[in-house]
């Protein structure tokens, strides 16, 4: 996995308004306009969130006639949430060794 590709991805997701951006690019294609709505931002300052993301590979725009509409891009989330899964292992193994204490904890109280 490239590392630059994972932190730039991450770099993108630190952002509150770049999350809603995805997160409202999941239900389809948007304008910059359409993404700009739900924010108290100008459009100009969508577009610079659309470049972050854009750069980390999250985001493609298209061309639709006079219109631009930008399109999510979910291959690096894939990437973040493979690295991501090697901890999910580790805090499982964990979880399961706190229950065998707990559960020898309580056989002792119970003695």
């Amino acid at each position: 996995m490239d590392t630059r590709t994972l932190d730039t991805t991450f770099a993108a997701l630190a952002d509150p308004t770049r999350r809603a951006i995805l997160t409202r690019l999941t239900q389809g294609d948007a304008s910059v306009g359409e993404l700009a709505a739900p924010f108290a931002m100008s459009q100009p300052a969508v577009s610079k969130h659309l470049r972050v993301l854009e750069r980390a590979g999250l985001v493609s725009r298209g061309r639709d006639a006079q219109r631009r509409p930008c399109r999510l891009e979910a291959r690096p989330l894939r990437e973040a949430l493979d690295w991501l899964a090697d901890f999910r292992q580790y805090w499982e193994e964990s979880y399961r060794q706190l229950d065998e204490l707990l559960a020898r904890l309580e056989e002792q109280d119970d003695s």
